[in-house]
Parts: C-alpha cells; sequence; structure tokens
C-alpha cells in the first residue's frame, strides 16, 4: 500500500525529499511524455499560489519508504464552465510500473479534488488506457493554435 503525503506549500516538503527532488523525479520518470523543468517548476509556483482562481497541491507516493510516484493537480479557476482541476503530471518510477501505483495515485488525488478533473495525454501514451479505465473520457479534441515567435 502506498503512503500518500498531499503537498500543499512549500513547507510540506520533508528535507528527504524536496522541491527540486520533486521536480527531479517528474522530469526524469515523465521521460518523453514530459516537460522541462521549468515548465514542472511553473506548475508547482501555479499549485502554491494563494491568488483567486489559482492553487492546487502536489503529492508524493512512498512505498516502503522510498519515492515511486509524484502528481501536480493545479486548481483551474474555471468552476461552472471547465473541471475545476487540471491533472497537470503524474508519474511513477519506470522500476514500479505495472503494480497499480499510478492508479492509486491519480484516483486518490481525485477524490481530494473539490470538482472535475481534466488532464491532457497524448494519444501515444500507454497511460491513456489507464486513464480511460479510471473513467476519464474524451469530450473534445484539443487544438492550439501557436503564435509565431517575433
Amino acid at each position: 500500500m502506498l503512503d500518500l503525503q498531499i503537498v500543499k506549500n512549500e513547507n510540506d516538503f520533508n528535507s528527504d525529499f524536496n522541491r527540486t527532488d520533486f521536480i527531479d523525479f517528474l522530469y526524469n520518470h515523465l521521460e518523453r511524455f514530459g516537460d522541462e523543468k521549468e515548465a514542472i517548476n511553473k506548475s508547482i509556483d501555479y499549485a502554491f499560489s494563494q491568488s483567486e482562481g489559482k492553487g492546487g497541491f502536489l503529492v508524493i507516493a512512498r512505498y516502503e519508504g522510498k519515492v515511486v510516484g509524484t502528481l501536480v493537480m493545479n486548481n483551474t479557476g474555471m468552476e461552472g464552465y471547465i473541471p475545476e482541476f487540471i491533472l497537470v503530471y503524474v508519474a511513477v518510477d519506470s522500476t514500479y510500473r505495472g503494480k497499480g501505483f499510478g492508479k492509486e495515485i491519480v484516483e486518490k488525488s481525485i477524490k481530494y479534488c473539490k470538482g472535475d478533473v481534466a488532464l491532457h495525454v497524448e494519444y501515444d501514451n500507454p497511460a491513456k488506457r489507464l486513464y480511460e479505465r479510471i473513467g476519464f473520457g474524451t469530450k473534445y479534441a484539443e487544438m492550439r493554435y501557436y503564435k509565431e515567435e517575433k
């Protein structure tokens, strides 16, 4: 069974696993589906923000005392027309995958949320099947317009 720690601000980190460790864990274990450390850090800043419409939380999952998974959940500030939360990142150490840890981390994090949850997942990401089994469904295809840098 996993021990899940909810992290709502900088002071909630333990000395054995700090913000830098959290960022490194996500960066290393998201593999090709991840982002740069700067982007991960921004998602943490957002989760820790006290500004209206912002906020969220992080999760650190330990198994037998070892960190095996992490998650970032951000508040969207758009209650009523967009899901209230967006699951930004979730990663499980590759040596612990296939044991149900990812499912447990996501399900318990959803229960902690006071509202609906959205996420973005690439079509070829193997975790897509996990999200579907948990109950995530596709409502829209996301489209993006990228402005050229000037």
